[in-house]
């Protein structure tokens, strides 16, 4: 990824795989970030010609990217009623989900100890593509398809225009893709349109697919698979 200069020294550590911005702020507090031979603080700016060192003990940090098929009543966001993804699959090295999938819905949750990719999945700056396989009831009508496809309006918000098409001949599960993520969308979509979600499953967030993961378990995410990831997201 190129980076443009002058840029803030937390955002040059995270671009450069030493750490997240916020990471990047605490090795900074710990005197461990060097610009140009002087201690580096919080907010100072790199330039292009710049030379910055980080005395740190070790190698830049190694992340790992884990794809994880969530089940229903687990969330991603846990309050007193439920318990999230940490609490009921042990992962190798600590991580955590990045996004939300409410605790109704299941499918894909991209989970990592890499927090730069927090904002480039979740920012609406960027448009990544997510697909979900929903199922309704009652029936729908081709009518029903064009009006979520052109944008509805829900609480004072329209959402874009997306694509939306039925699963073969069904009448009642359709698939969706979004580059959008305001809270319960596609739950809220449908309601605006007198139907109501009764199943609700996320299939694939940019080029990663869930395919044939078991419910409640995960795959890791590597090989050309995680360098286009990183690349789509501008890591890389």
């Amino acid at each position: 990824m190129k980076i443009s200069y002058p840029i803030r020294i937390n955002k040059y550590l995270a671009q450069n795989n030493y750490s997240t911005r916020t990471g990047g702020d605490e090795l900074i507090k710990k005197g461990l970030v060097f610009i140009n031979g002087n201690k580096a603080v919080l907010g100072d700016q790199v330039y292009e010609n710049d030379e910055v060192v980080v005395k740190t003990k070790g190698i830049k940090k190694e992340y790992v990217y884990y794809a994880y098929n969530k089940a229903t009543g687990i969330s991603t966001n846990p309050d007193t009623t439920s318990k999230d993804i940490l609490q009921v699959t042990r992962f190798p090295t600590k991580v955590f989900p990045v996004g939300r999938l409410d605790k109704d819905s299941h499918g894909l949750i991209i989970v990592t100890n890499d927090g730069r990719i927090t904002d480039r999945l979740l920012s609406p700056l960027y448009v990544h593509e997510k697909e979900y396989l929903v199922k309704v009831e009652p029936s729908f009508s081709d009518k029903f398809i064009e009006l979520m496809s052109n944008g509805v309006r829900f609480d004072r918000f329209v959402s874009k225009k997306c694509k939306v098409e039925r699963k073969e001949k069904s009448s009642n599960t359709f698939k969706i893709i979004l580059t959008e993520g305001k809270k319960r969308q596609i739950r809220r979509m449908c309601e605006a349109l007198h139907h109501e979600v009764i199943d609700l499953k996320r299939i694939r967030v940019m080029n990663i697919n869930l395919e044939k993961i078991p419910l409640g378990e995960f795959r890791e995410i590597k090989g050309q698979e995680l360098n286009e990831f990183l690349k789509l997201l501008n890591l890389i």
